[in-house]
């Protein structure tokens, strides 16, 4: 191979190139925390029972649209036993405007009977615990175990999954690869709110049809090569 074949293999782009360094994650973060020192989730609940039930309801629905169930439901049924003497046909009536609330209502009404068999009525805080009860995956476990309990776990849901890739943040072609590469690329420092910062990134700035590039806080650090222009004066 002659020189300038070897310069020009040097010069291709490779897939590491398109990830941001340990030094721009480090930024990358250091500007949501300045914007959002303490991001939380859009669902509204007052006990880890509520978030529970919240989360199983958010799958492939919107925090909007599941909040405006629960203000109806929560009043009236806000624990195991509560939702239980509800049964499935009286849960249905409170969440019936979410997609999926047959399977939902059967799922909750499920967990229900489970968390007072097995803990005492109480969400456990093991995921191991948690992913055992009915309707409840790896993604909401996540997302109970970092909001409720603290602990530096990042469920990926379609927007974080979003950033993730086109940031190049942590690329990966699943769920869970993005999940494994943002566990060992985020500093734990950032960890633990670093769930909330990119799902509200993806959701507001950085959305799927036309990201709000102008505006985005991190645009100079971020590898997605098809930004949205700022509009003409």
């Amino acid at each position: 191979m002659n020189r300038t074949a070897r310069s020009a293999r040097r010069r291709r782009p490779t897939r590491r190139s398109r990830l941001l360094t340990p030094a721009e994650i480090e930024e990358l973060f250091a500007r949501l925390a300045e914007l959002d020192p303490e991001p939380t989730t859009e669902l509204e609940y007052s006990t880890p029972f509520e978030l529970l039930v919240a989360v199983i309801l958010s799958a492939q629905a919107t925090d909007v649209g599941v909040n405006k169930a629960t203000r109806r439901l929560f009043p009236v049924a806000n624990t195991p036993e509560a939702i239980l003497a509800l049964g499935e046909d009286g849960l249905k009536r409170y969440i019936s405007s979410i997609g999926l609330y047959n399977a939902k209502a059967a799922n909750i009404v499920a967990m229900c009977r489970q968390l007072i068999e097995r803990h005492g009525g109480q969400v456990p805080r093991t995921r191991a615990e948690l992913e055992a009860l009915p309707g409840v995956g790896r993604k909401t476990a996540n997302v109970v175990l970092n909001t409720v309990f603290g602990e530096p776990t990042i469920a990926v849901d379609t927007h974080l999954f979003r950033v993730a890739n086109r940031t190049g943040l942590a690329p990966g072609r699943t769920v869970r690869q993005v999940e494994e590469a943002l566990l060992e690329r985020v500093p734990p420092h950032w960890r633990r709110h670093a769930h909330h910062w990119l799902i509200l990134h993806g959701r507001y700035v950085c959305k799927a049809r036309k990201p709000d590039c102008p505006r985005c806080p991190i645009r100079d650090l971020c590898r997605y090569p098809d930004k949205t222009p700022a509009p003409a004066d």
